[in-house]
């Protein structure tokens, strides 16, 4: 086992299903975010009653999204998302360093003939990993430290979602961040989708070029449903609601 994760096929397949499991989290945490401007929609966008209760009838739905992120399964995902993190980061590192030695250049891994890396996110998967890990930390400071953590360390957290969207993207400055920052997902999915497939084999000619529209379609997908909700946010705090309570 340690022999094939040291070679390079062993680190491409680690480095696929780890990126796998972060594309099925990110769809997940995407549609529940989505909530919320369908919450706009039907009325209900701002109504979380105030206790702590999870799942309480007459709650928003993206109130009881959040309830689901919550519960014990996902209190238990959440060491191993954060263990799926390090190990794409440290096997992405660790085959940017293996092929800045081969090819003198800092490109992402080595790529089968059939499937030529030619794009630009492509070339810049290193670069832009480390964008998206810079502003995971601005993002996990307005969320995640205010929410889930909290609630880990048996303090009061946040109990209204649609506040904390509104108080985030209330900020222009801050939104345009977060769309940077989509952005530079969209790119590091927009290429990763499919050569994630092209490793663990799936790279003839007819299913690749299938794969690459698949990539653009997924992709597109999960950023529109984030940056739906980060605008919707901004909208609610600046023109639509009264100010709402933490």
């Amino acid at each position: 086992m340690a022999k094939f994760l040291t070679s390079s096929i062993g680190k491409k397949f680690v480095q696929s299903i780890s990126g796998a499991f972060l594309i099925l989290f990110l769809l997940l945490h995407g549609t529940i975010n989505f909530f919320s401007v369908i919450d706009t929609f039907t009325g209900k966008y701002g109504i979380a009653l105030p206790d702590e209760k999870l799942f309480t009838p007459g709650d928003g739905l993206f109130k009881l999204g959040c309830d689901f992120m919550s519960t014990p399964v996902i209190d238990i995902m959440v060491p191993i998302l954060a263990l799926g993190i390090l190990i794409h980061i440290g096997f992405g590192i660790w085959l940017s360093v293996e092929n800045y030695r081969k090819r003198g250049g800092v490109k992402r891994y080595e790529v089968a003939s059939k499937a030529k890396a030619d794009s630009w996110s492509a070339k810049n998967m290193f670069v832009l990993g480390l964008v998206i890990l810079g502003l995971l930390f601005f993002h996990l400071s307005h969320f995640w430290a205010k929410m889930q953590l909290q609630e880990f360390m048996g303090a009061e957290a946040a109990n209204n979602p649609y506040a904390l969207l509104n108080q985030t993207f209330g900020n222009i400055w801050v939104l345009l961040i977060y769309i940077v920052w989509f952005v530079a997902i969209w790119l590091h999915l927009n290429h990763g989708f499919w050569s994630m497939f092209q490793s663990i084999g799936w790279n003839n000619k007819i299913w690749l070029k299938r794969l690459k529209v698949i990539s653009v379609v997924v992709s597109t997908i999960i950023i529109i449903l984030f940056v739906a909700a980060a605008v919707n946010g901004y909208l609610q705090a600046n023109f639509i609601k009264a100010p709402l309570t933490l």
